[in-house]
């Protein structure tokens, strides 16, 4: 039998403030969707996919608009890229969460006048301590995602991803095994964790006020709370093939030449 995937956007959540039981707000929309629709209860195996907006408005992560540049400076571990507008500068950066994105994730979107929102100071926890609470709660095994928007190198527009996870096995390694032609798999990893995420957008939408979505049909993902978070699946470092922005490169490509013409008159001499 075909594996069926099921998503639905969960309404009824008010405007998150600091401090908020995010958890206990959850729990009260899905009980009441559940009232009307009794299929859709919290069920094992399922995953609960969270915009990471709510989490970071919980957390009290929000700053005044005046003090958005200095944020996102204390935010960004390294520059990647960045470009000159006639709006000002974009930046790239490496954020302290280890995520590669625009002006580390600050935004104004959805938020209240006067005010930018940083990212949840560490998504993995927060998506353990929510993953944590609802299994207590509801009684079942479930999984949690945290969701942000990214924009993808030589691709147009953004879509969600995970930044943060708990309970959760985040990616299919099909290293090893065949595809349908018999053919050896050498390097297909399939984020499975980015997939949901994207598709519980189509169902949560940036504009619509519904910033959860649940998703039934993929209990074989669904682990113990102690499995590796969405930090994992950061390439950084070495493993990253385009860590250096032009503006990097350019530099290193030039005390590079410098390097060889000091080396040069050297041999002359």
């Amino acid at each position: 039998m075909a594996e069926r995937l099921v998503l639905w956007g969960i309404g009824g959540i008010p405007e998150i403030v600091a401090g908020d039981d995010l958890e206990a707000i959850l729990s009260h929309a899905i009980a009441a969707m559940a009232a009307e629709d009794p299929d859709t209860a919290l069920a094992d195996g399922d995953i609960v996919i969270v915009t990471s907006k709510i989490v970071s408005k919980a957390e009290g992560m929000q700053v005044p608009l005046a003090a958005r540049d200095l944020a996102i400076e204390e935010d960004t571990v390294r520059i990647v890229a960045e470009r000159a507008h006639a709006g000002g500068v974009t930046r790239i950066v490496e954020t302290r969460q280890g995520l590669v994105m625009a002006a580390a994730g600050l935004d104004t979107s959805n938020v209240p006048d006067g005010q930018a929102l940083r990212l949840p100071r560490d998504p993995d926890a927060s998506a353990r301590a929510l993953c944590a609470a609802l299994r207590r709660r509801w009684g079942r095994r479930v999984g949690v995602i945290i969701t942000d928007t990214l924009g993808r190198p030589w691709r147009v527009g953004q879509t969600d991803a995970a930044i943060g996870a708990a309970g959760l096995q985040l990616v299919d390694d099909l290293r090893g095994g065949v595809d349908a032609n018999g053919r050896p798999l050498n390097v297909t990893v399939t984020v499975v964790a980015d997939e949901l995420a994207a598709a519980a957008d189509l169902v949560k939408g940036k504009a619509s006020r519904v910033p959860v979505a649940i998703a039934r049909g993929l209990s074989r993902l669904v682990a113990d709370l102690d499995a590796p978070g969405a930090r994992t699946l950061a390439r950084l470092g070495d493993d990253d093939m385009f860590r250096f922005g032009s503006t990097e490169s350019w530099r290193q490509g030039y005390a590079a030449a410098l390097r060889e013409l000091a080396e040069r008159k050297e041999k002359v001499k």
